[in-house]
């Protein structure tokens, strides 16, 4: 195995309550709604089993028997390398807990069973591009999607000199990531969020986010200092890296290009 391995990790659960998305597709869990095919964890998991630098994967889930336990994922429950793990609901407390438990298996790739047109373009160039930082968040710029697809509809976070929308894939290359954890733990915890946020970064930091005096760069880096950590925003050249599958439009779209990757195979 390379001595440049990481272990990945895949969120597959949902919030507390019925998930819009999967009730709208008859199904129990997101997870497992069906895309071009396969079920959106079976994309992922297909995904990142193919990378020659993956050591392991391990899929946190409420109940992640029953997710693999599809005919269509199954073939994850039998690989060795696949860890399955049950978890409650808060997100960030299911992650500390893997850190934690895996104090060897730093560093760590974080990413979401709904990313299902991840490929192996966008995980090597967001790890090599990762490395070296105790935190790393992969984003994807908006001229790079309107370029590509022109009139999605993305969350933008304006920065001066950009905009960018999230890729969720997130590189925890440190124990010291577990104080970004924390942070957000906090933040997590309280009601009025905006006023945990500022507590954790600043009212000096967010107006200068706010007012766009910053570039994403230096947003990400000082964030990173308030909080102890060395932290790296990685723009990825994919449009597709930021088109998570969260409603039926983004269903459609990425079954669209799922099955136009196919044809040119």
């Amino acid at each position: 195995m390379s001595d440049t391995g990481f272990t990945a990790i895949i969120l597959a659960g949902q919030r507390p309550g019925s998930d819009p998305l999967a009730s709208h597709f008859g199904q129990p869990f997101k997870a497992l709604i069906d895309v071009a095919g396969q079920p959106m964890l079976a994309w992922v998991g297909a995904s990142l089993a193919a990378g020659k630098d993956v050591r392991r994967i391990v899929i946190l889930a409420q109940d992640s028997a029953a997710l693999l336990d599809h005919p269509r994922t199954r073939w994850l429950r039998d690989e060795a390398h696949v860890i399955a793990c049950d978890c409650g609901d808060s997100i960030v407390e299911a992650i500390t807990a893997t850190l934690r438990a895996m104090p060897g298996g730093y560093p760590f790739l974080l990413t979401t069973a709904d990313n299902v047109l991840l490929d192996e373009a966008m995980i090597e160039q967001f790890v090599a591009r990762a490395r070296g930082a105790d935190l790393a968040v992969a984003l994807v710029g908006k001229g790079t999607l309107e370029a590509a697809y022109p009139g999605n509809r993305r969350t933008w976070l304006r920065f001066r000199g950009g905009a960018y929308s999230g890729a969720n894939l997130f590189w925890l290359g440190t124990p010291a990531a577990l104080d970004a954890l924390a942070v957000w733990q906090r933040i997590e915890q309280q009601r009025k969020k905006a006023r945990a946020v500022l507590g954790a970064f600043g009212p000096g930091l967010a107006l200068m986010i706010a007012a766009r005096l910053l570039t994403l760069d230096q947003a990400i880096e000082r964030a990173g200092r308030r909080i102890g950590v060395k932290a790296r925003a990685v723009v990825l050249p994919y449009a597709e890296a930021c088109i998570d599958v969260d409603k039926p439009s983004d269903h459609e779209m990425a079954e669209a290009i799922l099955r136009s990757r196919a044809e040119r195979l």
